[in-house]
């Protein structure tokens, strides 16, 4: 703001007498304000502009050097945008005499820095510092305009050296400086930077106290003097006059009062009639303030002289049709006679109604009161209190239909009182009457209603669950019934309806509640882990129950409560009988959880499963137990059975026959004493794992801890069993005569060769000296350590004889051998995987063969002496069935080739292991490459010029030729097991209309099948319109797969059946006006409707040309339901009313508050609907209230107080704003005296140096803007610098 436009030369003076000594010669020597009084030359003037630079200096650029700093050229050329950026840059200036920290050799580190970069923490603005050739501070800063100011403030307060002023100002405009809860004052501060003291209210000093930067401080002293000369221009007057007198002064309809304020531009506050207050208050201006409280007097005298009053007696029921509305009655006569109507307050008895006027209109302003008053008549039909909701009808529809003919009459019921007070203009209140007489006669003559006593426990279980035994009762008999709430605690039961339906819904229930007082609650202990089977899947088994004994109510606790009490209520005899059944039930789950574990040998799983789980399928139906069987990726071989003692020992002899069959199995019993289990175990079960690895793989059995049974079982091949019991019964007697363990380590690679083929090596060290040897397994940590166990003796041989191996492993030696070349390729293929598994079977020997396209055969190896032996003694092994090899091709039609590998080759890996054969596959025959008819055939990419024989056309193609190697009767076997791969197609008859349902989104359906299946499905294209679906698979997949499929088709058949009555559809024609309200705010009311029953509502679009109908899709219904629900919405919108209401807009940004928070709170406080104008609308200041009658009226109310509210403070602003502005007051004078204004102007700017103009500031393109223009704020200290 500048200083010149708001504080003249005499309000200055009048101010600076109020500073210290010490600071008056400063402030009148400012040079800002002082000189502006002063009337410069021409010349001077000229010479006194500032120049472009100074105007507008250049930021300094990041990179830029302190030397100076590259001017931006052609600043106006590029056009401005009227959207700003939220984050601004302003460059603070701290001249090196005002520096606080000038060590100019610790720049950029020390104090000054660490200063900077906690304010950039604080604040969150970004700062950049540079040196001036005259070593003052530059400091840019960027961020949010809010961070920008609080980091200036940091900046000022911690950078640069502080002084401190004082100014007195009267202590009643203190207040006026620190503003509402003190934001004036913060924005002072954080506008001028400095620190500003303001002493205490019961501190009778007038001094406040700044401190800050010597430029800060000029400014906060100038802002403060600013607001106190303000404050001295404004007064405030009370008159007292009399009470009577007040609605002469305000007019009718505060006419009169508002001309006053206009034209005297003072704020006159009348108390409102409510008020008892005498006391007029004006506030404004001086001179204006003077004007109004003459004007206020003139009235009040010659009223007092000119009128006089009469008094009438009016009954105290018609005052209110008297006062009207909000008063208006009251304002009306006054309009219309110019005579004030004074009504005694509510809460007095007195009937005496004053009217004050001028003698001649008195008369006319009695004959207004009394027609006024005998417009309205109160009336009252007699009816009993029971009856009034019948009265009323469901929803209000009855009174509806009475209320749409007379609006007017207002019907009151009194809860508890048998009367209906009626209420309105005469006529209309007779015809009510008599309509409400005639429904009253006709409800007493055929209703009747009757109250039984019933305890107030059984209350809930008359209603039943769901209010199912109440609503029976309610339809049967065709009565309501109210049971009153738990928080009453009533006993009193009312039944009303026609009279025969009350007497015998009153036996039922009279029956029913006799009954419930013989019930009986019993407790049944039942293990939680039975609930979940005890109530069956989706409440199945626990339905059975209940159906068994439905006067049984039968409780479960929540899981989450992990209790075992399940409560039974009903009937004595019936409680005790339903305890004995479900006792029983949980008896059997108590047999039928009997649980057994089987170990079998995981290769025998899958016999065990069956084809298509026949086996397993069989097993478990014969002997009625579950049979869980481990996950194919799982280690474990336990089969787990569950069902009945008896049953489940059936199924596992069953199972155990299976592997029996399939294998030379068999079982057996050791007698070791139980204190030797643990030991024999050993730690982690190394110890008796070790010796069913040894013995092929035996199961060894031991009983529980702690059940002291000595028995032990070793189930596996015979041979097997009988090796494992001797190793058991003989490292029992070890441990019960002698037992002694030692350690050794072996690199892991050795251990194979140490344990050797089939465990030979180890084997020989055990016979010899009698020691167990235990080598880690893949699961423990240290793989190097070895365990030796047995008596001192045998662990010490044992130990040597290792000791030895190992030590003669370590010594490396390189052997050759002769390997025909024709067989290189064999070791070497498949990323050297056979060279591999020598090297680590055989303690990691490493062998060498000779590069590709050489001719030799030797072979080098090299590693542990023994190993090295071994190793070549296995790769003659392997040479020689190489040599016996044969190879047999197999024909199978190339598009059967996936499907035999299987998911990444899985199926064909397991043939080749099975089998010990290699399969090669062809390459896929391309048919877009077939060679022309007439062309040479070419073998082997070769073109010799040959011309070959014809090919048989009956020959298979060579894209359809399996070749397999290996010996013959593995690869007869082989070939066996590949045709066995081949897949089948079958068709299954689906109807066409389904194929897509099948197929599903982007073909999901058909995938999830096929996958389930281990099928492939083909369904014919759309234009075939075929009804038949291939299925392609294994034999054995493709019942499976067919049942599937078949199942399908039925669940998508009774989806068409449903769908079609789903696609049930209603019209319902509504005003279109009432459509947003059913819609609801975004959709709210809308949504509810068709969640809760279960449709789908459309509404008519823009250009549809029945804006009146909306359809409504679903089950017939619930189609209805939700058209009843829609049209008792409509019924309920049609009873409200809009009512139009005058608010100045000025406050209905307020009102509406931020984001529309204001007006929402005030809409759902009132259940009213609230339209403000758009702009640009006729009338601005119209506002719309729709809603019930008398929701209306509180809202308008409430409306009319908060714009009384807000408009005080809209007036002050605008007084103030007035003030501000520049071209206001004794400012506009000096203006006109110095001509017109020029602007702002600069010199030596770019546009005066070339042939580009100035740029135009009335320009709307060249300073474009937001909306209404805002007046340019000037400032009192001149142009910014930053």
């Amino acid at each position: 703001m500048s200083s010149v436009a708001v504080l003249t030369q005499e309000s200055f003076n009048e101010h600076r007498s109020g500073l210290l000594p010490e600071q008056s010669g400063g402030a009148a020597g400012g040079g800002v304000v002082a000189a502006a009084a002063a009337v410069p030359t021409a010349g001077e003037e000229e010479d006194a502009l500032p120049t472009y630079k100074d105007a507008f200096p250049p930021l300094p650029e990041k990179a830029a050097s302190p030397e100076g700093t590259q001017e931006t050229a052609n600043a106006w050329t590029s056009k401005i945008r009227p959207l700003k950026s939220s984050v601004i840059t302003q460059v603070f200036h701290v001249p090196l005499e005002e520096r606080k920290y000038k060590d100019i050799n610790q720049f950029g580190e020390g104090d000054q820095a660490k200063v900077c970069v906690d304010i950039m923490h604080k604040t969150g603005a970004h700062l950049e510092l540079s040196l001036a050739k005259d070593q003052g501070l530059s400091i840019m800063v960027s961020g949010k305009l809010d961070a920008v100011m609080k980091a200036r403030k940091e900046i000022v307060s911690r950078l640069q050296t502080q002084a401190s002023a004082t100014v007195a100002i009267p202590k009643e405009h203190h207040r006026f400086v620190i503003g509402k809860n003190g934001e004036k004052l913060q924005e002072l501060e954080l506008k001028t930077a400095t620190k500003i003291q303001i002493p205490r209210p019961d501190d009778p000093s007038n001094q406040i106290k700044i401190s800050g930067t010597k430029e800060g401080l000029e400014k906060a002293k100038h802002e403060i003097l600013l607001i106190s000369a303000e404050q001295d221009k404004r007064a405030v007057e009370r008159v007292n006059i009399d009470k009577a007198y007040h609605p002469f002064i305000t007019g009718a309809y505060n006419k009169l009062v508002g001309e006053m304020m206009q034209e005297t531009s003072a704020r006159i506050n009348v108390p409102p009639p409510s008020v008892n207050k005498t006391e007029i208050v004006i506030t404004g201006e001086k001179e204006q303030v003077a004007l109004a409280v003459a004007m206020i007097k003139k009235i009040y005298e010659e009223k007092k002289k000119s009128t006089t009053t009469i008094a009438v007696e009016v009954k105290k029921s018609q005052h209110k049709y008297v006062i009207g509305p909000k008063g208006n009655t009251l304002q009306e006569i006054l309009e219309k006679t110019g005579v004030s109507v004074e009504i005694p307050p509510s809460d007095s008895s007195s009937e005496t109604v004053i009217l004050r006027g001028e003698p001649d209109r008195l008369g006319q302003a009695l004959t207004e009161v009394y027609a006024k008053a005998n417009s309205y008549n109160v009336s009252s039909v007699s009816a009993p209190s029971w009856l009034h909701r019948f009265i009323i009808g469901k929803k209000g529809q009855n009174l509806a239909k009475i209320t749409q003919q007379m609006p007017k009459v207002h019907i009151e019921f009194t809860e508890g009182e048998d009367r209906i007070t009626l209420e309105g203009p005469t006529k209309d209140v007779q015809m009510v009457q008599s309509q409400i007489e005639a429904i009253v006669l006709d409800l007493v003559s055929r209703m009747d209603y009757t109250e039984i006593s019933v305890d107030p426990k059984f209350h809930r279980h008359l209603i039943g669950k769901g209010g199912v035994n109440i609503n029976r009762i309610k339809e049967l008999h065709k009565v309501t019934v109210r049971i009153p709430p738990d928080n009453e605690k009533s006993n009193l039961i009312r039944i009303e309806g026609d009279p025969q339906g009350v007497q015998e819904a009153k036996k039922e229930l009279l029956e029913l509640a006799s009954r419930m007082e013989n019930e009986r609650t019993k407790d049944l202990i039942i293990e939680q882990r039975f609930h979940r089977a005890i109530i069956g899947q989706k409440g199945e088994r626990i339905k059975e129950v209940r159906d068994k004994f439905p006067d049984v109510i039968i409780n479960f606790p929540d899981p989450a409560q992990k209790s075992d009490i399940v409560q039974l209520r009903g009937p004595r005899n019936e409680v005790e009988k339903c305890s004995k059944f479900m006792q029983k039930i949980v008896a059997e789950m108590v047999e039928n959880s009997f649980s057994v574990s089987v170990p079998i040998f995981k290769q025998f799983h899958r016999n065990i499963i069956g084809k298509g789980g026949s086996n397993i399928k069989k097993i478990r139906e014969e002997t009625n137990t579950k049979i869980d069987l481990p996950a194919e990726n799982s280690n474990s071989e336990m089969i787990v059975i569950t069902g009945k003692k008896a049953n489940c020992e059936a199924a596992r002899i069953r199972i155990l026959a299976i592997q029996k069959e399939l294998a030379n199995i068999t079982e057996m019993e050791v007698s070791i004493p139980s204190k030797l289990h643990n030991s024999l175990i050993g730690s982690k079960g190394r110890l008796v794992r070790s010796i069913m690895e040894e013995c092929g793989g035996v199961h060894i059995h031991f009983p529980t801890e702690g059940s002291g049974i000595d028995k032990v079982t070793i189930r596996g091949p015979v041979e097997e069993v009988e090796k494992a019991k001797q190793q058991l019964l003989g490292l029992a007697e070890e441990k019960q005569t002698k037992s002694h363990t030692a350690e050794l380590r072996a690199k892991p690679e050795y251990h194979k060769f140490l344990i050797g083929k089939g465990g030979g090596n180890i084997r020989k060290v055990r016979d010899s000296t009698g020691a167990r040897i235990i080598f880690p397994t893949a699961d423990d940590k240290d793989q190097e350590l070895i365990t030796v166990v047995g008596t001192e003796e045998a662990v010490r041989e044992a130990q040597k004889e290792l000791e030895e191996l190992i030590k003669s492993l370590d010594n490396v030696v390189e052997d050759t051998m002769s390997v025909d070349p024709k067989h290189h390729r064999y070791f070497v293929s498949r990323r050297g995987q056979v060279l591999r598994d020598l090297a680590e079977e055989y303690g990691g020997v490493m062998v060498s063969f000779p590069r590709t396209g050489t001719s030799s055969e030797k072979v080098t190896l090299k590693g542990a002496k023994e190993c090295v032996e071994a190793a070549k003694k296995r790769m003659q092994e392997i040479v020689e069935d190489l040599d016996a090899q044969v190879t047999i091709e197999c024909v199978i039609p190339q598009r059967f080739h996936r499907s035999i590998m299987g998911p990444k080759g899985s199926r064909i890996q397991q043939i080749t292991r099975d089998h010990n054969v290699q399969i090669k596959f062809p390459e896929r025959e391309d048919p877009q490459a077939a060679p022309p008819a007439e062309a040479p055939i070419q073998e082997n990419g070769e073109a010799n010029g040959e011309v070959k024989e014809p090919v048989d056309p009956n020959a298979p193609k060579k894209c359809d030729i399996i070749v397999i190697s290996g010996r013959k009767e593995r690869c007869e076997a082989a070939v066996e097991a590949l045709k066995a791969l081949v897949p089948v197609t079958i068709e299954v008859e689906v109807p066409f209309e389904l194929h897509r349902y099948i197929i599903g989104q982007k073909g999901s359906g058909i995938r999830k099948m096929m996958d389930e299946f281990e099928v492939n499905i083909q369904v014919p294209a759309p234009e075939q319109q075929s009804d038949k679906i291939a299925i392609t698979g294994l034999a054995n997949h493709l019942d499976r797969a067919k049942e599937g499929l078949l199942d399908r088709v039925k669940e998508l058949q009774a989806e068409q059946e449903d769908r079609a009555l789903r696609s049930f559809k209603l019209t319902i024609t509504v005003d279109p006006k009432y459509h947003p309200k059913i819609i609801g705010r975004k959709g709210a009311i809308i949504t509810t409707i068709r969640t809760e029953h279960d449709v789908n509502i459309q509404f008519p679009e823009k250009n549809d040309e029945n804006q009146d109908q909306i359809t409504i899709t679903g089950y017939e219904h619930k189609a209805i339901a939700a058209r009843d629900a829609i049209k008792a919405l409509v019924d309920e919108l049609e009873e409200m009313i809009s009512e139009d209401i005058t608010l100045d807009s000025r406050v209905h940004a307020r009102i509406i508050g931020a984001r529309g928070k204001g007006i929402r709170k005030i809409m759902d406080e009132f259940k009213v609907d609230l339209r403000f104008p758009q702009s640009g609308a006729a009338d601005p200041n119209l506002v719309t209230v729709t809603g019930r009658p008398e929701l209306v009226d509180e809202a308008i109310d409430h409306l009319l107080n908060l714009e009384e509210e807000y408009l005080a403070d809209v007036v002050e602003n605008e007084s103030k704003m007035a003030y501000m502005r520049p071209h206001g007051g004794s400012a506009a004078a000096n203006d006109e005296q110095r001509g017109p204004s020029k602007g702002f102007v600069v010199r030596e700017a770019p546009w005066t140096t070339g042939n580009e103009k100035a740029p135009d500031m009335t320009s709307s393109e060249d300073f474009p803007s937001f909306g209404a223009p805002v007046a340019a704020k000037t400032s009192p200290w001149g142009p910014k610098r930053f």
